[in-house]
């Protein structure tokens, strides 16, 4: 679009010069004098007489993308209401139960057992998500623009991926785990060994994502989402990290965490132990260990294994959650990412809250799911609630004697298929 003036002066017999708008900036176009008559005389613009001409360009400041307030703007009342009831409630499950879930593994020493370590590293990174991302995005959706600065809005995007990306780590580190103990019959993990791979999942998931920080990629700010995220660019360099903390975050993780589920289901459908009473069914050195040698009547019972694979189970359960909850978030960062016409959607404000209170709705949810499925923690959670608070519901536990991980498989090996 070009839109263009003249300016003249007022004899109106004499013009000076062309004003051109296009492509956001003005261009002064200024004929050269042409002179005429003795040197004593002052020159005489002539256009037609013109030659040659000058340019001075005036660069403008022109941005049609909308601001935060504007994109807020679109939002109805109601459904501003609505989002910022689930944010609440959202953030005050995530921070109290990711709190107490921390609070057990330091006060009590039996609780920390290697997965109950790695469980409480990812407890510690949802509690951080917590209190340094939800409460700003928030704000944000009550007060209709982003109002803590450009570079906190930076520092909150590296909080983000920093959280997100050792959460994944402590869900990949258990699962590798239990893949070793059920599949390769391989018991390795301890404590120290924990707390070894949490210091080095929490260093790598912070180099990944410093650079945000300091503006490599550069993010939009504000952002067109209550906090800073990918948006549309050119730039390869911005792409590519893009694509690398999609897979960092997601697909790889996804792919590992698949295949050790999958080995695992396998390993656990053709390795049930069913112990006979007579003597070839079972090996009498592992019976010995699982405590069966006081079995004397003639009958046929089951050895009922879930206690082995209840960790493996707990697992499973968070990473379909955290499926449910990133795949949509994964896939919007990637379109905004490489579409622009998605990325200026009237709507994408809207879109962005939606899938980031979806993002959020996984850190509140892993408390619950410590609770519902580790009868250590829940026993641990009513210890620690005065008596006039328990109201959460008793649920049924299962009381087995703890053995070696591996223990139950060894014998599998040399029994008859029944």
């Amino acid at each position: 679009m070009v839109f263009s003036a003249m300016l003249t002066p007022a004899h109106s017999a004499t013009s000076y010069s062309n004003i051109v708008f296009e492509n956001g900036s003005f261009k002064l176009t200024s004929p050269q004098p042409s002179w005429s008559g003795n040197l004593d005389s002052p020159p005489r613009y002539s256009p037609v007489a013109m030659t040659t001409t000058e340019t001075t360009i005036f660069p403008l400041n022109i941005s049609t993308t909308p601001s935060t307030k504007d994109l807020v703007a679109t939002l109805s009342l109601p459904l501003q209401i609505i989002l910022s009831a689930v944010m609440i409630i959202i953030l005050l499950l995530s921070f109290l139960g990711n709190f107490v879930v921390c609070l057990m593994v330091y006060q009590k020493a039996a609780m920390r057992s290697a997965i109950n370590i790695l469980l409480a590293s990812l407890a510690f990174a949802d509690l951080l998500l917590s209190i340094l991302n939800m409460p700003f995005a928030l704000i944000t959706i009550i007060t209709a623009e982003w109002i803590f600065g450009d570079v906190f809005c930076r520092v909150s995007a590296m909080f983000f991926w920093l959280f997100v990306m050792e959460g994944v780590a402590i869900l990949l580190i258990i699962s590798i785990d239990r893949f070793l103990i059920i599949v390769q019959k391989q018991d390795k993990l301890n404590p120290y060994r924990a707390k070894i791979l949490i210091m080095i999942s929490w260093a790598t998931s912070f180099c990944v994502a410093f650079p945000l920080a300091v503006g490599k990629p550069h993010l939009q700010v504000p952002s067109r989402a209550p906090q800073c995220v990918f948006g549309y660019t050119t730039h390869s360099g911005y792409k590519a990290y893009v694509i690398l903390i999609v897979l960092i975050i997601f697909f790889i993780p996804f792919m590992v965490m698949l295949y050790s589920f999958m080995g695992i289901l396998n390993t656990v459908r053709h390795n049930a132990v069913r112990i006979h009473s007579h003597p070839d069914s079972i090996c009498l050195s592992q019976a010995s260990k699982l405590g069966l040698m006081s079995l004397q009547k003639p009958f046929q019972m089951n050895i009922d294994i879930s206690f082995k694979t209840r960790a493996f189970t707990t697992i499973l359960v968070l990473f379909i959650v955290f499926i449910l909850c990133w795949a949509p978030f994964t896939t919007y960062s990637l379109v905004a990412t490489f579409n622009s016409d998605f990325y200026n959607k009237h709507n994408f404000f809207e879109i962005s809250t939606w899938l980031l209170w979806l993002c959020y709705l996984k850190s509140a949810l892993n408390p619950i799911i410590y609770y519902w499925r580790i009868k250590k923690f829940r026993d641990a959670c009513l210890d620690l609630m005065p008596k006039y608070f328990k109201f959460l519901p008793q649920l049924p536990g299962h009381t087995r004697r703890r053995i070696r991980p591996s223990a139950i498989y060894v014998c599998g090996e040399h029994r008859s298929v029944v």
